[in-house]
């Protein structure tokens, strides 16, 4: 009962991580008017700055996290979250508030690092595939919340409220997860056994610890791009998909996913996950303008949820030990990063020069790609010396 309490602890620390990028995108009008003598590629940094985090550092945080345990890392992070976010109710000068951001980055990328770590760890085997996708749905979930509660609490008492509940979340986290997490033991602890550099090598070029990493990669750079630019190509539909896409996602991942994760290894899942987007995507293609396009869309969101699920769940397949998931998890927030970052510039780019069907090339393409990374991975697993199956 512990366990379970704790998982869902670190799935709320999740959500106010996922409100570190969310509470902003909710708050970008009022932003533009507090901060209205910045360009608006100014305000654009203040909500990016916290991924461009992410990109640079993500494996060097896995590494960190390794060192000096799940723990001590979570609330730390945690807590510097909780501060960033007081530091902001006051709305302070754009240089200040930037500063902030850039803590808040330092603080989201120790906790995506550690959240499936540390649920790994916790989860018993059989309920480790449930568990891992739990976490998965984390970034959807705060965002739904956020864009139903946010625009009515911002009009009554605009951003600084809405940065003062989040602080509150993130303060009560760190007390609770303090509380809850085992203590660290002498095994969290990992010495330094190589330059940072040579082990961000050895990560990329293991095939159990880079694998999750390089086929989610390929989950947000599509995901993420898709979600916001298809609502816009699809008329008076559009609003409907761009609501029921991320829902229909979040759904799929928590019930069929779960249900899969059970009769497959969660790699093959990813897979087939991959190949049912490569599906809805050539009926979006087909159906374009008819009635069944939004069906296909929401298949497409539909797969990819099944593909974001089964990425962390591999995470813990491939990964047995506590350090090696840690490390695993930097590379999945690295790479993820980079995804979200690249995705959405490549598809406008596609999308202005070959339409809808630039548009389902890019979903197709992206999706192959996935499968294929994870077959050779597979193979080169299998090659060397295998793992036991769970």
């Amino acid at each position: 009962m512990r366990a379970a309490v704790t998982i869902f602890a670190i799935w709320a620390a999740g959500l106010g991580a996922a409100a570190q990028f969310g509470k902003m995108s909710v708050a970008y009008p009022a932003l533009e008017a507090v901060y209205a003598g910045q360009a608006g590629i100014g305000i654009g940094v203040m909500l990016s700055i916290v991924g461009t985090v992410g990109l640079v550092f993500g494996t060097t945080a896995g590494l960190w996290v390794a060192r000096v345990g799940a723990r001590r890392a979570l609330v730390a992070a945690l807590a510097l979250g909780a501060v960033a976010s007081a530091l902001q109710i006051g709305l302070p000068p754009y240089p200040v508030m930037l500063a902030t951001r850039v803590l808040e980055g330092l603080s989201h990328l120790v906790i995506v690092v550690v959240g499936p770590t540390a649920i790994a760890g916790l989860a018993p085997g059989r309920g480790q595939g449930a568990a891992m996708t739990l976490w998965s749905s984390f970034f959807g979930v705060a965002y739904a919340v956020l864009f139903y509660v946010g625009p009515d609490l911002l009009a009554d008492h605009g951003p600084g409220l809405l940065f003062g509940l989040h602080a509150i979340w993130m303060a009560v986290a760190a007390l609770v997860l303090w509380l809850l997490l085992p203590g660290e033991g002498g095994q969290a602890q990992v010495k330094r056994r190589a330059s940072l550099w040579a082990e961000h090598r050895a990560i990329y070029a293991s095939p159990r610890l880079a694998a999750p990493a390089m086929g989610f990669v390929c989950y947000t750079v599509t995901y993420v791009a898709v979600l916001t630019i298809l609502p816009a190509q699809m008329g008076d539909m559009g609003g409907f998909i761009g609501v029921a896409m991320p829902l229909v996602s979040i759904a799929v991942s928590l019930t069929l996913g779960i249900w899969l994760l059970g009769r497959m290894s969660a790699v093959r899942l990813v897979q087939r996950g991959f190949a049912a987007a490569m599906l809805a995507a050539g009926g979006l293609w087909l159906s374009w303008g008819g009635g069944l396009a939004s069906v296909f869309a929401l298949g497409v969101a539909a797969s990819l949820g099944i593909v974001q699920g089964a990425s962390f769940a591999a995470l813990a397949e491939l990964n047995p030990g506590p350090a090696d998931r840690a490390r695993a998890a930097g590379a999945i927030a690295q790479l993820g990063n980079l995804g979200t970052t690249v995705g959405t510039p490549l598809l406008v780019w596609i999308t202005a020069r070959a339409g809808e069907i630039g548009l389902a090339l890019f979903v197709i393409g992206f999706s192959a790609l996935g499968v294929a990374i994870h077959a050779v991975q597979a193979r080169r697993r299998l090659s060397a010396e295998p793992l036991p199956r769970r």
